[in-house]
């Protein structure tokens, strides 16, 4: 007679990491140079003005400005505008 509970074949109890997506600096906000504006897998949102597409399609600033989302020829895209001199 078995003297061990059956344990069985686990299927679950994995789970993968947080890839922390999405948007990190809103429109008006205020980056500097190499900031990660967006996170993302793909080209959702594309590169605008003053800003580069990184090789896991990240898009950073590539100045200090202020962030702006605009849409161009039916596509999301994110630019970087430097700030007015008070």
């Amino acid at each position: 007679m078995a003297h061990k509970k059956s344990g069985g074949r686990a299927k679950n109890g994995r789970d993968s990491n947080p890839k922390y997506l999405g948007i990190k600096y809103y429109e008006g906000e205020l980056v500097k140079p190499g900031t990660i504006i967006v996170r993302q897998r793909g080209t959702k949102i594309l590169p605008g003005l003053n800003t580069l597409l990184a090789s896991d399609y990240s898009i950073l600033s590539r100045i200090e400005g202020v962030v702006k989302f605009e849409v161009k020829r039916g596509r999301k895209r994110v630019s970087v505008y430097p700030k007015e001199l008070q």
